[in-house]
């Protein structure tokens, strides 16, 4: 059964293996579970959500529940994987870093107004013909300054940072292009007047823990990410699934009796 719409989450899976993005996106074969690094970041994500909502949220103390409830979540076998000291040297990273979400926001672009959080997008992939599918994601924060402009922002939690490399890697950056593409059309407004932001949130960096990535899609980077989806839904509806052998090595299903 085809499915009904795409994220960025699994257009990037696709372009890593198509193979493993039909084992995961549409076998339903349980792929990666988590571990304490993305439950870390699961949990200050949920901070954030709140802390921009509610001002007087204290972020300190929303962070480590958050923390211990989602790690709580993962399998059994995660859980007794994981290391004394690194709990608790997330627990601190983490109190050390909720309380930099707001005035890193205030600090970069000043007077704001909230416009979302976690906000839905479900809008038709007009650009691809052949079969009605939605594009799917949920955008961490869209904020406006007084300058008109919308700004698109995608929490990013890591250790010291990103290099230059990452940071223009098509594949990492055409989340955002797709995201300001499909919330222009969503919300009828120009792409002129969206910008968009990774923000890197580090856990280990002496300095500089938070960091702001400007991402830039104009009109011909935005046809190369949409491109790459309606390739991507082209083969997905001709059920042609094909096998990237260099991806193998990092995938989980390698060796495996769904590595056929």
């Amino acid at each position: 059964m085809q499915p009904v719409h795409i994220s960025y989450s699994g257009l990037k899976d696709w372009a890593t293996c198509a193979h493993y993005y039909k084992l995961v996106q549409i076998e339903k074969v349980e792929g990666f579970q988590g571990n304490i690094f993305t439950a870390f970041g699961n949990a200050l994500h949920d901070t954030c959500k709140e802390k921009v909502e509610n001002h007087q949220l204290d972020e300190k103390q929303h962070f480590d529940i958050s923390f211990l409830v989602t790690l709580e979540g993962l399998p059994k076998e995660v859980r007794n994987e994981m290391k004394v000291k690194d709990l608790v040297d997330m627990r601190e990273q983490g109190k050390e870093l909720a309380p930099l979400i707001l005035p890193s926001l205030k600090g970069q672009f000043g007077d704001f107004d909230l416009i979302s959080a976690e906000e839905k997008i479900y809008v038709p992939v007009d650009e691809f013909e052949d079969h009605k599918y939605m594009f799917k994601g949920f955008i961490d924060l869209v904020i406006k300054t007084p300058d008109g402009k919308y700004h698109i922002i995608d929490w990013k939690t890591c250790s010291w940072g990103w290099d230059s490399q990452k940071k223009r890697d098509p594949l990492v950056t055409y989340q955002l292009t797709l995201y300001k593409h499909y919330f222009a059309k969503k919300h009828k407004i120009d792409p002129k007047d969206i910008e968009t932001h990774f923000v890197l949130l580090k856990r280990t960096a002496k300095k500089d823990k938070v960091e702001f990535v400007r991402i830039t899609s104009g009109p011909k980077k935005i046809s190369n990410a949409l491109n790459l989806l309606t390739r991507a839904l082209y083969n997905i509806n001709k059920s042609r699934f094909i096998k990237n052998r260099l991806s193998c090595n990092r995938c989980k299903f390698y060796k495996t009796k769904h590595c056929t």
